[in-house]
């Protein structure tokens, strides 16, 4: 099991809406003003503060080094261009318990440049309830100091401090111009009294400094943020902006732009509304270099081929016609949002919604509290509570408003502390943290309350007492203060298996604090088939630089054990599937009380599903993409079963659309990845197995037999002496894929070239008529493809690379290209059934013979290795290979006049990389883990379970499992009419025996065996007399 994916669509709400039985409420107490066009250009965006809180300027600190962009990759895709900033920012976090720990491993492992931990208390035994970095040995340190020691180790790139003393306006003055040249600066508080957050917000404020609260207490939880009054936001949506093709463009009023998706799949994602620019246009000129002009969506061309699509655009009647090519790219504008600042402070209640509005003077009533009396309500205690509702009806604005069973139910929990709560609430900060640094998404603005009061609904946890929640002097104290003692226990016996991706690890980190499978009878088996690897460390939580390539189960394994020695853990290296089911069968399925599944296959997640249905053992099931996540509860006998969500796409493209027509980047890059087998992997393999069995390709078929001689022959004939003839054989080969196959495809169908409609020209609509290339040593495209196509070639033949960029130009310099003569009568292979090799008998034992000698004399050769070749498979994480996919993939796009893609782009479409982020990773397990809480006491009640849906670019949902009406009772998936299949005289029963058991106050319309359909009440009566028959 491994990193998850959302498997199903998730829109979020917007932001502002009272979301009725979810987990969050959200207000927005202001809209955002964009800016236009016209602002820009005149330079009203000029003395805001970009993100960053100054000007960024160029050169500046960001992520840009490979080594970087390998460890940060999934980050960079989810954050955009202003991910860069990250490593150029310093952040404070001040209170370094469960809520602050989160805050600041979330940042630190987003490659944060500084961060500042600061905390003038020590760590205690019950800190360990939910403060994940510490160890037992750092009981009675300050936890400033021992939480810069973990988070120092967990990203080497990222400088962490620790700090003290007060956090007085001379400190915050010293953080914000300090010597480490911050692009931008943030404060959050955790853990903070109001007086304090009051005076410090305001500060901040006055400076510049971006300032959120986040605090967590019981089960619910609490944000706030003011990033001043004339604040940014560069990209307030997810994703990179919408691009596309343009193939035709019409002269009217309106004009009709005709276009195909970049992203090589039907359809497109512009709306009305959108703005967008042209660039590349030829003929109508001009449109490009406009002002973004708004579109308005049109139905499919007539005669559309399923990719194209029509936009309305403005008067293009004094325009020149067009001829060709252009791209259309959507275009985000900023948008500028205002603040204020005094948190908390009772004039902007108004603006909550019903429940939230309660949560906040229960937040405020709670501070009230501890200034009165020193310290929090005692658990369950219902004088405490009632003093609690009595300040917040004294400190609310508006009579009536309060929901006094929501301020009670707050304040009996909340001196408890929850990993999961912290979990949540930390990492939508630390995601907040990363909006106010990047300018990538809507900020809240700028409230945010999080509860799950729904467990103390849970039967069981309505009958606790102040007795069962009293303080143990435990490590799970914050745990026992809302949930009770005996639940801890029942928490210690529990089995459960679970993964080590990134969902898997801080499932694990909130598994150790929870104490769960820490009892005498528990059992945590971690299984995970995958070794660490670099692109891991910046979003998983367990792993470090010295793991890379260790097993990813053992070493979470034993991160658990020092998180907490008494958990009961197991490692794996299996994976769970069908291989596997003599060790994952049913039998040990229903040995355990739970599964918690993040698995990256929507195969692998239908399996784990279906081993769980039949074992009836209840299942929760998460996943992310990007900034968004979900989390399912499968409860045998009461949830449905997970929905099966719709697969994507495996988009596979034409044969003759890639080698002769590409359109789209898609093409080029699945080109280039068809290059990179068929050049470096599938030849080493076939010259290999020949050097040990030169008969196997009598296996094959005679026309593919040939195919693969020709090939090892071509092979050997092509041997490499020294790397300046790996750079000779990267020349020629450039030669003939950019210039000597472009110039045969010219000569075959010329640019006047009519296609097989009469009057209707060849290359028009999906057919772009390229142009050949010419090689130049000095052009970098041209020459990161020798470099990257060289040291492959020379890896596969064995022979020591070189990284030296001018002694290739020299060489390159010296390579004559004899000049290329297209082919009279070339054969083109348009069509899928024209591509099978044709037989030829005589040809295979001529080149059988002639390769048994080469063979044979290869053998007898002192410098023969075995084997022979090294086969190179792709990498999506190796420099070498997506240097090479990129430069070969936009060298052919250059060529048919497509537009280029980044590097990084090359390699999220090639490698088909999921965006990840370590703060929805940190949300999605906390989410899971507060559902794990109602499995273990054994609810039975649906409405407290939850089905998370979230967006962190937007707002927290969820929505909850229903059940279905049929015949006067309700029914669910676990539901089970169970007979005897065989009747006591050894007759299997027949499907008319099964009707006849069956329609005993029930209409049997259709009678399923798995897909297999055995009765069906629409068919006419013929066929249903066949099917009553069978057994």
């Amino acid at each position: 099991m491994s990193t998850g994916t959302v498997t199903s669509g998730c829109p979020s709400p917007s932001l502002g809406k009272n979301i009725a039985m979810g987990y969050v409420e959200a207000a927005h107490s202001r809209a955002g003003t964009t800016l236009t066009p016209a602002d820009m250009a005149a330079g009203r965006h000029r003395g805001l503060p970009v993100p960053g809180g100054r000007a960024c300027a160029a050169g500046g600190a960001v992520m840009a080094d490979s080594a970087e962009e390998g460890l940060y990759s999934r980050q960079l895709y989810v954050l955009g261009a202003g991910a860069r900033r990250v490593s150029g920012a310093a952040v404070l976090v001040s209170g370094l318990r469960g809520t602050g720990a989160q805050v600041a491993t979330a940042l630190v492992l987003a490659g944060t440049g500084r961060v500042v931990l600061h905390d003038r208390g020590e760590a205690s035994v019950a800190d360990r309830a939910q403060q994940f970095l510490l160890r037992e040995s750092d009981i009675g340190q300050n936890r400033a100091e021992a939480s810069r020691r973990a988070l120092a180790e967990l990203n080497p790139r990222v400088a962490v401090v620790a700090y003290t003393g007060e956090l007085s306006e001379a400190f915050l003055t010293s953080f914000q111009q300090s010597p480490f040249t911050a692009q931008a600066h943030v404060v959050v508080l955790t853990e903070s009294p109001l007086e304090e957050q009051i005076r410090i917000g305001n500060f901040c404020h006055a400076q510049g400094i971006y300032f959120i609260v986040a605090d967590a207490k019981g089960l619910a939880g609490q944000l706030f943020c003011d990033f001043g009054e004339h604040f940014i936001v560069n990209d307030p949506a997810e994703g990179e902006p919408v691009c596309a093709a343009v193939k035709h463009i019409s002269k009217g009023n309106p004009g009709i732009v005709t276009c195909v998706g970049m992203e090589g799949s039907r359809g497109h994602l512009f709306s009305d509304g959108d703005l967008v620019t042209f660039s590349g246009v030829e003929g109508m000129t001009e449109l490009n270099d406009q002002e973004p002009v708004p579109v308005r969506v049109m139905g499919e061309p007539p005669g559309n081929p399923g990719y194209a699509f029509r936009l309305k655009i403005g008067d293009t009647r004094s325009f020149s016609p067009y001829c060709c090519r252009g791209l259309v790219s959507q275009v985000r504008l900023p948008q500028v949002h205002s603040y204020v600042s005094a948190p908390l402070a009772p004039w902007c209640c108004h603006i909550l919604p019903c429940l939230s509005r309660s949560l906040h003077a229960a937040f405020r009533a709670l501070h009230a509290f501890r200034e009165e009396q020193g310290r929090l309500p005692r658990p369950r205690a219902l004088a405490d509570a009632e003093r609690v509702l009595e300040l917040a009806w004294s400190l609310a604005m508006q009579p009536g408003a309060l929901d006094e069973d929501v301020v009670r139910a707050f304040a009996s929990v909340s001196a408890g502390d929850l990993c999961p709560v912290a979990a949540v609430v930390g990492a939508v900060a630390a995601q907040e943290a990363l909006k106010a640094i990047t300018g990538k998404f809507l900020p809240l603005d700028q409230w945010l309350y999080f509860d799950a009061l729904e467990c103390l609904t849970v039967e069981g946890v309505t009958q606790l007492t102040e007795e069962d929640c009293v303080p143990r002097g435990s490590r799970y104290d914050g745990q026992i203060a809302v949930f009770g003692a005996a639940f801890q226990e029942l928490l210690g016996r529990q089995k459960y298996l679970v993964g080590a991706g990134a969902i898997g690890c801080e499932l694990l980190k909130n598994f150790a604090m929870m104490g769960l499978a820490a009892g005498p009878e528990g059992d945590l088996t971690v299984t995970d088939m995958d070794t660490v690897a670099l692109s891991n460390l910046h979003r998983q939580l367990l792993y470090r630089s010295a793991d890379i390539a260790k097993p990813k189960s053992v070493v979470a394994a034993a991160a658990v054990r020092r998180m907490n020695p008494d958990v009961r853990v197991t490692a794996r290296q299996d994976q769970v599937g069908p291989a596997t089911e003599m060790l994952y069968g049913d039998d040990f399925f229903r040995h355990l009380d739970g599964v918690a599944s993040a698995l990256d296959t929507l195969e692998a997640r239908a399996y784990l599903e279906s081993c769980c249905s039949r074992s009836l053992t209840p299942l929760l099931d998460a996943g992310t993409e990007g900034p968004r996540g979900n989390v399912l509860a499968m409860v045998p006998h009461l949830t449905k079963l997970l929905a099966p969500a719709a697969a994507p796409e495996d988009v596979t493209f034409p044969l003759c659309t890639l080698r002769y027509f590409p359109h789209t980047i898609q093409h080029t890059l699945q080109w280039a990845r068809d290059e990179f087998e068929g050049l470096f992997q599938l030849p080493a393999e076939h010259v290999n197995r020949f050097m040990v069995d030169p008969a196997f390709p009598e296996q094959l078929p005679t026309g593919k037999a040939v195919e693969v001689l020709e090939q090892v022959r071509r092979i050997l004939q092509e041997r490499p002496r020294d790397w300046q003839d790996c750079v000779r054989w990267a020349c020629r080969h450039w030669q003939s894929c950019y210039h000597d196959a472009i110039i045969q495809l010219l000569h075959t169908f010329p640019p006047e070239h009519v296609s097989t409609v009469p009057g209707v020209p060849f290359w028009t609509w999906d057919k772009t008529c390229p142009h050949p290339l010419v090689f130049d040593p000095d052009n970098d495209t041209h020459l990161e493809y020798i470099m990257a196509a060289a040291h492959l070639f020379a890896q596969s033949h064995k022979i020591p690379p070189c990284s030296d960029r001018a002694s290739v130009q020299t060489v390159l310099r010296t390579v004559v290209l004899p000049p290329f003569v297209p082919q009279e009568g070339f054969q083109m292979h348009l069509a899928e059934e024209q591509e099978e090799v044709p037989a030829d008998g005589e040809r295979l034992e001529e080149l059988t013979r002639d390769l048994e000698q080469q063979r044979q004399e290869l053998i007898r050769g002192e410098e023969a290795q075995v084997p022979l070749m090294e086969p190179i498979h792709f990498e999506k994480d190796n420099d070498i290979h997506i240097d090479f996919i990129t430069a070969a993939s936009n060298l052919r796009a250059e060529s048919y006049s497509i537009p280029a893609a980044s590097r990084l782009m090359s390699k999220r479409i090639t490698g088909r990389i999921v965006p990840a982020i370590i703060t929805t990773t940190a949300a999605v397990a906390g989410l899971a883990c507060l559902e794990l809480y109602k499995l273990v006491w054994g609810c039975r009640d649906l409405s407290c379970y939850r089905n998370s849906n979230f967006s962190l670019s937007d707002l927290l949902a969820a929505t909850l499992h229903s059940h279905l009406q049929y015949c006067g009772r309700e029914w669910s998936c676990w539901d089970r009419l169970e007979m005897r299949a065989v009747s006591a005289d050894g007759e299997e029963m027949t499907v008319q025996n099964i009707l006849d058991w069956m329609t005993h106050g029930l209409t049997v319309t259709v009678l399923l065996h798995g897909f297999t359909v055995l009765y069906d009440s629409g068919e006419n009566e013929g066929i249903r007399a066949l099917m009553r028959k069978q057994r």
